[in-house]
């Protein structure tokens, strides 16, 4: 299924505490996925995203990045992932195939199938184990991510592009970047 239309609209932006459920919630999903498309998988199903850090406020919506060898080799999770109620939105399609679940309107699950050995697949790792290991920085993230929260709650795309300066200075920090 793709997402197009008057389904395409997105709901309003809030960040929550961290819930213990959300790793309960990934794991759930990610054997879905590899019963679904473990053919295609290549570098692992991994949580990510903010509620992949324990502890860390977050939009309640479970990030999962998949890593596969290309995006024309796997074309095919499109349709396979359908099932299992994922929307294919096409978004950043040079970088990763994108997917909501279970309606761009009411998001619970963001699915990233992404190849392997590219730069997003490595730094998505990156950035969420350098919060992990380092609390201050997850700390001073949720603050961030909660004030362009207020700032944008109805404006996804200003929120997550806001964010892009932060993201991008712990991927130094991270040694990702120079």
């Amino acid at each position: 299924m793709t997402a197009s239309g008057e389904q395409w609209k997105d709901e309003a932006v809030s960040v929550v505490d961290y819930d213990p459920a959300w790793p309960g919630l990934f794991a759930a999903e990610a054997a879905l996925l590899e019963a679904a498309i473990g053919q295609w998988i290549t570098g692992g199903i991994h949580h990510v995203g903010s509620t992949a850090v324990p502890g860390l406020a977050a939009k309640p919506v479970i990030d999962i990045l998949v890593g596969v060898d290309g995006l024309d080799v796997s074309r095919s999770c499109i349709d396979r992932v359908a099932p299992l109620h994922y929307v294919y939105a096409p978004y950043r399609t040079e970088e990763m195939h994108w997917f909501c679940k279970p309606s761009p309107s009411h998001r619970t699950h963001h699915l990233h199938i992404v190849p392997t050995g590219s730069q997003r697949f490595a730094d998505e790792l990156a950035f969420r184990d350098y919060l992990r290991a380092h609390d201050d920085r997850a700390r001073a993230y949720a603050a961030v991510k909660q004030e362009l929260a207020r700032r944008h709650r109805h404006d996804r795309e200003a929120y997550t592009e806001e964010k892009g300066a932060f993201v991008l200075e712990t991927l130094v920090l991270a040694g990702r970047r120079p």
